[in-house]
């Protein structure tokens, strides 16, 4: 199995274990997708560079702000979240959860990925 697919795989066991997380991806800093388990009306192209821009605006803001290093975007909307998380050098995995999902679930659950994920890359 090839590293996307490993990728992809570590995306689908994060979901599957996690009821509230309805879809995952993993995205270079400069925007580019690595690998995801996005529903298909969901464009890759979009959510990455979407993702892209929240990490230079959290990048700055952290700066700005005197808080050091980013190492999570949470943005909470009426129907969810949207999770990013500092993956492996260079990367961010965003997942999008349900409105009743248990955040400290969800982050020890990315955690978990993220070790995964640096194993691959």
């Amino acid at each position: 199995m090839g590293r996307v697919e490993t990728l992809n795989q570590v995306l689908r066991n994060l979901q599957s274990g996690t009821p509230d997380i309805e879809a995952s991806a993993l995205i270079s800093d400069d925007g580019l997708m690595i690998a995801s388990a996005l529903p298909q009306h969901v464009e890759e192209v979009r959510v990455a560079g979407m993702s892209s821009t929240l990490l230079s605006l959290g990048t700055r803001a952290a700066v700005e702000l005197a808080r050091g290093d980013l190492n999570q975007v949470l943005i909470r909307g009426d129907e969810g979240y949207a999770v990013m998380v500092r993956a492996a050098e260079g990367t961010m995995l965003l997942v999008l959860t349900t409105k009743d999902a248990k955040l400290g679930l969800i982050f020890l659950d990315m955690s978990r990925a993220v070790a995964d994920i640096k194993k691959v890359l």
